[in-house]
């Protein structure tokens, strides 16, 4: 059962988040907390993605942004980053049908040009053949690091931008990676860390977080709706006051 949202009115109450950003934590924890390999961690994560957005869907939510792999993630074993990015593929091949005939848009966050060649076509497929959906949109960063979209971004601009006086916070956020995605109502982190990880830095300078130390692969349909519930209590201000009305004043 769908939470209901609130509706927006003079009082400034908050409505349900149009845009909700996970850092998906604690797939190796909740892998070693079963014995299990890290690997089966990542599996189960992936596994429930499918879950998480049918609840995010039944909530009127219009886009969820999944930080999947992070520039940093490069770091890791040689063995678990070839792990993950088979993973990826296998998981666009099993469920791309499926989320298409859900009407959701598959959007990616991130550069590809680090990435194997046939991982980078699944993803470029996905994208391509999810494009006129009209229903939620999924945003999946994969090789993506907020400094790293900043930095594309700066440089881009400045190639065809040669006035420092013309540089303003909107044309900047022109050139990130998707300038069309609205900004992150709420972002939720899983398995009890409490960073951001390079995690949509310029985007995120207004979002409510939320932390549970939940593992990933168990952040369930009950999970999501906590969630939402604490967001739904939260007023955000914006910089501004909030009066004892609850009006928002300069």
């Amino acid at each position: 059962m769908a939470l209901e949202p609130s509706m927006e009115s003079a009082s400034h109450e908050p409505i349900m988040p149009r845009h909700v950003a996970i850092i998906m934590d604690g797939n190796g924890r909740w892998a070693t907390n079963k014995k299990l390999p890290r690997t089966a961690g990542h599996h189960a994560g992936t596994e429930n993605i499918k879950r998480v957005l049918a609840e995010f869907q039944r909530n009127s939510v219009q886009y969820v942004t999944l930080y999947a792999f992070s520039t940093e993630n490069w770091n890791r074993p040689e063995s678990e980053i070839s792990g993950l990015m088979s993973l990826l593929k296998t998981v666009i091949k099993n469920q791309i049908e499926e989320l298409h005939q859900s009407n959701v848009r598959i959007r990616h966050l991130g550069t590809l040009t680090r990435l194997p060649d046939d991982l980078k076509d699944s993803i470029t497929s996905a994208v391509r053949t999810t494009q006129n959906n009209t229903g939620l949109t999924l945003c999946v960063a994969f090789d993506y690091g907020g400094r790293k979209e900043i930095l594309d971004a700066i440089k881009n601009m400045m190639n065809e931008i040669h006035d420092p006086a013309e540089i303003t916070e909107d044309l900047l956020q022109s050139y990130l990676y998707l300038p069309d995605i609205p900004n992150p109502d709420l972002i939720i982190r899983t398995a009890g860390e409490q960073r951001l990880s390079n995690f949509l830095i310029w985007q995120a300078a207004y979002s409510e977080y939320y932390q549970t130390s939940t593992y990933w692969p168990d952040f369930d349909e009950i999970e999501v709706k906590k969630a939402l519930s604490e967001y739904l209590l939260r007023q955000r201000k914006f910089g501004a006051i909030i009066s004892e009305e609850r009006d928002i004043v300069e």
